[in-house]
């Protein structure tokens, strides 16, 4: 475009090409290359020409298959390390010591998702390059997700002592409106999750908060609470499906672990009895007053 705008007055007004070129700081000569090439292939023309030979090397197959396989050995090993090791290999063969640059330039060629692959695990292969299906609710209650988290508070127990609690939530998928919750103390069980189902399923007191009803399917991870003979039965008796997550993967229920990472990061940070600071008693006690305890 730039070699267009030069022409442009020669082209459009019918300024001497000699005039448009000086006035561009363009030499003669050139101008009237870029003329030709434009009247024969219009604006591609004007492209600059790419060699046949870009993007390759004349270095021999085996020593860039030597370079790329160095490359994607753990440790990773910097260019210059690898620049300098080639050297009694390619003397021994007789071929070209490749210089530093052209190293980097065949490390800088590899697939970036082999890379990921060779040096970070396939674990960090899949989180970063695995297509990975967004399933959306396409109603109210079509969807429901439920899950526990560890509240960053600290609490008296029965003992009198400070302790973490859990929070258990059922989230609809669709509105992302929190349908139940359960807060306790102690390891998740079968039955902190059915009182935090019975309160999402049930109608609520409070009427600004409507959400109730039976969903169609519940979506849950593992957990040997979500995995219980009694959950089944209650699955089979009110008529939904239970669908479980892939082990290891909390992608798929991203909306309820971004709310709990919401709770625990921000919501929760305002009260005294914050984990992140000091556990003192009387800390925790205004805490209790403050939750309405």
């Amino acid at each position: 475009m730039e070699r267009l705008a030069v022409l442009q007055p020669h082209l459009a007004e019918g300024v001497p090409l000699a005039r448009a070129a000086r006035q561009a700081g363009v030499a003669i000569r050139t101008a009237e290359r870029w003329l030709a090439r434009y009247r024969q292939s219009d604006l591609a023309g004007l492209a600059r020409p790419v060699r046949r030979d870009a993007a390759t090397h004349r270095l021999p197959a085996d020593l860039v298959a030597l370079i790329e396989g160095m490359g994607l050995q753990k440790p990773r090993s910097s260019a210059a390390t690898i620049q300098r090791r080639l050297r009694p290999v390619a003397t021994a063969h007789g071929w070209g010591v490749p210089s530093y640059r052209t190293v980097c330039a065949i490390l800088a060629a590899l697939d970036p998702a082999m890379v990921t692959l060779a040096h970070e695990g396939a674990a960090t292969f899949r989180d970063r390059y695995e297509l990975i299906h967004r399933h959306r609710a396409t109603a109210p209650n079509a969807l429901w997700q439920a899950d526990h988290t560890l509240l960053d508070l600290l609490i008296l127990d029965e003992a009198g002592q400070p302790s973490r609690p859990w929070l258990t939530t059922v989230v609809d998928d669709y509105s992302r409106a929190v349908a139940g919750t359960m807060v306790f103390l102690g390891a998740p069980s079968t039955l902190n999750t059915s009182l935090a189902l019975r309160q999402a399923m049930w109608r609520k007191a409070d009427p600004s908060w409507p959400v109730c009803g039976i969903p169609d399917v519940l979506y849950v991870d593992h957990g040997s609470d979500f995995t219980s003979h009694h959950l089944d039965q209650v699955a089979a008796s009110l008529h939904f499906r239970l669908v479980y997550s892939t082990i290891g993967r909390p992608q798929g229920r991203g909306k309820i672990e971004r709310l709990f990472g919401t709770l625990n990061s921000a919501d929760a940070t305002g009260f005294c009895g914050h984990s992140r600071r000091p556990p003192r008693e009387e800390a925790i006690r205004k805490l209790w007053s403050q939750l309405g305890w």
